[in-house]
């Protein structure tokens, strides 16, 4: 029997029956749709309960979710948020009964706001255990529908629903946390796929994203000399911070993630100390955490999650975070390593400037671009008489001849150009958008600044330079503007050692 429309109230013991099979029946449901429905449907066979709302409460958030209504005997799923504070029922945990004037009862209705406003209602919290999982309410449009009787019956409803919701919910939190750890495995393997250390920031706040329910991610890295410093490297979500914004931590926060390695919950950013202003102009209030990323045993940077509202973030979240946080920091570590691996094979060990492979891939790229009509010229240099100083004086002091020539070369090169060790004695600069006479300025501030070197002239170094510029009417690879360089360098080697021996000094 459904009495919602009838107006009558069911007898002791039907409504007794209802309980059992209430009982049984939303026992039985799982999904939370189902079970919001199937509330309604209980409470309709013993209640007049034309309109009608089941709310859910996040006590943390201070959050209630209108999740399903009745009006006028139609159900229909809803989310409709508000403060729970602001909610008696869910405040007190009483349950309670108006018996008309409903509309100035501090209690809620829901539906069009055009049409018929309920006037008795019987409200219940929805309680297990001690904890308040949200209110429902069975609303009339006449006055004096419900008694007594009817809100003890609805508070034994109540109770039966909060037991079934509350069973619903934890197998949805089993269901979230399989899914979750899912993600979260897959997302380790898809991080440590990758060797790049910038496509690894941004998969982190990728990942973070798609996992919690926040709305701002960043990557916080730390400044190796001081690690209290740290600037982002990647954000995103609807409160992204500006990357490269900076942030020097107090010394609370410094012991708490970097010491300690713990993570940090700040409940109201709007009212935090930790939160310098600059930093705090970017957020909307709110609430945030922040786990540690720890590589080689050590700290090197904050991974944050932010809410736009306060709220208190569970500690699943917080260890969904230090998960996510440990496969990044795993990731960060290799693609760094990688990078660095990289960076090694393409770099020579002892003066530090690109070796010969790095100035052939740079070369190639040049020499493309000199096809299409940009200037390209190089500069050759060889250390005049190197072994002469290698043998005399040892190889110690022929490390650091070629590092003391390195140095200049790179003080003097210009940042879109490249200065390479060729090989042996030998360096490479390569200009762009220059002719032969721009390389011959760049090579005469070179001979100055290595006569001026005072390791270089200790030992009456000197260079010869080759210059040539890639000419795409004569030269068709990047072999032919070396060979030009290497005669024009040989040539002027030429004179030099014929002037040594006019001297005397060959």
């Amino acid at each position: 029997m459904t009495s919602s429309d009838t107006g009558h109230t069911a007898s002791a013991g039907e409504r007794f029956r209802v309980l059992l099979e209430a009982s049984r029946r939303l026992g039985a449901t799982l999904s939370p749709d189902e079970l919001h429905e199937a509330i309604y449907r209980e409470t309709a066979t013993a209640l007049p309960a034309p309109g009608f709302y089941l709310a859910l409460h996040d006590h943390g958030r201070d959050l209630a979710r209108v999740v399903f209504f009745a009006e006028h005997g139609e159900g229909q799923h809803a989310d409709i948020a508000y403060r729970g504070s602001d909610s008696e029922i869910l405040t007190t945990q009483k349950a309670s009964l108006v018996r008309d004037g409903l509309i100035d009862a501090s209690l809620m209705s829901v539906g069009d706001n055009e049409s018929e406003p309920t006037r008795s209602a019987v409200t219940a919290p929805l309680l297990h255990e001690g904890r308040v999982l949200g209110a429902i309410s069975a609303q009339s449009y006449e006055p004096d529908t419900y008694d007594e009787d009817d809100l003890d019956f609805f508070e034994e409803l109540a109770r039966i629903a909060a037991v079934s919701i509350f069973n619903s919910q934890q197998f949805a939190e089993l269901e979230r946390r399989r899914r979750e750890a899912e993600e979260v495995e897959e997302i380790g393997r898809a991080l440590t796929s990758k060797l790049d250390p910038d496509q690894v920031v941004r998969m982190i706040v990728s990942a973070v994203s798609d996992v919690l329910d926040v709305d701002g991610v960043a990557v916080w890295l730390c400044d190796p000399s001081d690690r209290a410093h740290c600037r982002v490297a990647e954000s995103s979500g609807d409160i992204a911070l500006p990357i490269g914004l900076e942030w020097q931590l107090t010394d609370e926060l410094y012991t708490r993630l970097i010491d300690q390695w713990e993570p940090v919950h700040l409940d109201n950013l709007a009212g935090a100390s930790e939160v310098p202003e600059h930093v705090a102009e970017h957020l909307t209030g709110g609430s945030a955490i922040g786990v540690p990323l720890i590589l080689g045993g050590q700290v090197d940077g904050v991974l944050t999650a932010g809410s736009k509202q306060a709220r208190r973030f569970g500690k699943e979240e917080i260890a969904v975070l230090q998960r996510l946080a440990s496969q990044a920091s795993v990731a960060l570590g290799n693609a760094r390593l990688h990078a660095n691996l990289h960076a090694l094979s393409l770099t020579d060990p002892l003066t530090g400037l690109p070796n010969r492979r790095r100035l052939q891939i740079h070369l190639d790229h040049e020499v493309a671009a000199a096809r299409r009509g940009r200037p390209m010229a190089i500069a050759v240099f060889d250390i005049d008489k190197f072994k002469h100083y290698n043998d005399t004086f040892g190889h110690i002091a022929g490390d650091e001849i070629l590092k003391a020539v390195g140095r200049v070369l790179e003080k003097e090169n210009r940042a879109m150009n490249v200065v390479a060790r060729y090989g042996g004695d030998e360096f490479v600069s390569v200009l762009s958008e220059a002719g032969v006479e721009g390389a011959r300025q760049f090579v005469d501030r070179v001979k100055e600044q290595i006569a001026q070197n005072e390791t270089l002239a200790k030992f009456g170094i000197s260079i010869s330079v080759g210059c040539a510029q890639f000419d795409p009417d004569t030269m068709s690879s990047v072999n032919d503007v070396l060979r030009a360089a290497d005669a024009d360098m040989y040539e002027a080697k030429s004179r030099r050692h014929a002037q040594w021996q006019a001297k005397g000094q060959g």
